[in-house]
């Protein structure tokens, strides 16, 4: 898979790393931000989703300019199976579209432009979710996504580690919850795993 990412995709994820990484410490406001996971979890990402039900829809919650929609699609494309992204804030929506464009993936990754807690409730089950957007509707989102997670289905969240206080109301929550297997995993920012029992 990861021997595989095309030259076209290569360009546009280190296009991408770059002004992530410029913004982190050029000033740019906090809400201008790419705010993107590290390349790492990126693959983190990429191996769940490979391995994840073969029934149930693939969705993420927070596109940004649409690197993480780069690698979460490398295992779709092996499986004929789409992701469905979805982004409020139009500046990051119009850059995702650039990046699906030049990356050649537009046939893997519908944008869905948005608020997820209103068009996420046409989702039929799902197979995958990453969650990574505004912290304080991760709970609402969880709330949407549980119930229609399938057997073996994961959600993942963002931040774990570098916001675990804005984190601690869904931790607790899914922690507490008995339909779920949930595990924090060390590796960029932190990631929160839910496996549906």
């Amino acid at each position: 898979m990861f021997t595989e990412i095309t030259g076209a995709t290569k360009k546009r994820m280190q296009l991408l790393e770059q002004i992530d990484a410029r913004d982190r410490i050029d000033g740019t406001e906090t809400s201008q931000r790419l705010k993107q996971i590290p390349p790492e979890t990126g693959k983190f990402l990429a191996l769940l989703a490979a391995n994840c039900p073969d029934h149930g829809e693939f969705v993420e919650i927070g596109t940004s300019a649409g690197y993480s929609s780069l690698w979460i699609s490398l295992a779709l494309q092996q499986r004929g199976a789409k992701l469905k992204t979805f982004e409020i804030l139009p500046e990051k929506i119009r850059l995702a579209q650039e990046t699906f464009r030049a990356a050649g993936v537009t046939d893997r990754i519908e944008l869905i432009e948005g608020d997820f807690l209103e068009k996420g409730k046409s989702l039929g089950e799902i197979a995958f979710c990453f969650l990574d957007c505004e912290k304080h509707i991760y709970v609402k989102c969880f709330d949407m996504i549980a119930t229609k997670l399938v057997r073996g289905g994961l959600l993942i969240a963002d931040n774990a580690i570098d916001h675990a206080d804005a984190m601690k109301p869904l931790m607790e929550k899914a922690q507490s919850d008995d339909r779920f297997d949930c595990l924090t995993v060390p590796i960029g920012k932190g990631e929160f795993v839910c496996r549906r029992k």
